[in-house]
């Protein structure tokens, strides 16, 4: 998958006019979901250290250690909040993404590839640490 590149302010009320037409045609997930999809593949390239192409696996991997950065032990709590409960989830957002033309995919990308790649309560629960200083 990827994003489209440097954005102007044209391209960012096209933007919203592509996924105010994705919240229309499909209304499972929040605007705030596709945002933090886009910052999710951002922060998947930068940590791999290149820009291009990024797996469904890499991506979903990306997103779970955005989520938890940022929102710590609230990760699972926002996304679900957001109709994201699941990686298939993650898969949707990117698909629904990549039909307005917001980000791009080889042929060889499919939906499968976002299922199934970790279980939300074990990643954004029982995974969590909660470091006390002493």
């Amino acid at each position: 998958m990827r994003g489209s590149a440097g954005a102007n302010m044209s391209d960012e009320r096209d933007e919203e006019q592509k996924l105010s037409q994705i919240l229309v045609r499909d209304d499972r997930y929040r605007r705030e979901a596709y945002r933090f999809m886009q910052e999710g593949l951002e922060y998947t390239m930068q940590r791999r250290g290149r820009r291009g192409h990024v797996s469904g696996r890499e991506l979903v991997l990306g997103m779970r250690d955005l989520a938890r950065e940022r929102f710590g032990l609230m990760a699972r709590t926002v996304l679900n909040q957001w109709g994201v409960k699941s990686t298939s989830d993650l898969g949707e957002l990117v698909f629904n993404l990549i039909e307005e033309e917001i980000m791009s995919k080889q042929d060889s990308d499919t939906r499968a590839d976002f299922a199934d790649i970790f279980d939300f309560e074990e990643a954004f629960e029982r995974d969590m640490k909660i470091e006390l200083e002493d």
